[in-house]
């Protein structure tokens, strides 16, 4: 099993945290733990090399940027159209997930995709999803209120 080291784990801390919008972020970081930028940068470079963390990126808030309407939509896809189904949902730009489900929702509902829309009628946006794939049977749950958004916190 790997264990962190006392700096790797501070490192860890802090960067799943909020990051602040100023010119040198990992500076900042640094300050909070007794670290330069660069040495903050280093250990999350090896963080990411050695798979303690998968990747690293921004987290954007969808509803400030004007994409308000939010479903998840279950679609049932036979199983020799899972991959080509799961593709095209994959290229349109509004989705932000797209994943199949094993064991499949009620026995039948096994492609599961997460959209985003500025339009007041994120419906249409299904509708067309639907006839591009050639899919007739889907749930949608459309987000009415975000009670809770955070990102989990793996480090302490």
């Amino acid at each position: 099993m790997k264990y962190l080291t006392e700096k790797q784990n501070k490192v860890a801390y802090l960067i799943q945290k909020d990051m602040a919008v100023v010119n040198s972020p990992f500076e900042k970081i640094g300050d909070f733990c007794g670290l330069t930028g660069k040495e903050v940068l280093k250990i999350t470079k090896e963080l990411l090399k050695k798979s303690f963390i998968r990747r690293f990126g921004a987290i954007l808030h969808h509803q400030k940027t004007g994409y308000t309407k939010n479903a998840l939509v279950m679609w049932s896809v036979p199983p020799d159209q899972i991959e080509k189904s799961g593709n095209l949902f994959a290229a349109y730009g509004s989705v932000s997930h797209c994943y199949e489900r094993n064991p499949a929702f009620k026995n039948k509902y096994n492609l599961f995709t997460m959209l985003h829309s500025s339009d007041k009628n994120i419906l249409s946006l299904i509708h067309d999803m639907a006839v591009a794939a050639d899919l007739n049977d889907y749930l949608i749950l459309e987000s009415i209120y975000e009670y809770k958004k955070t990102s989990p916190e793996y480090f302490r």
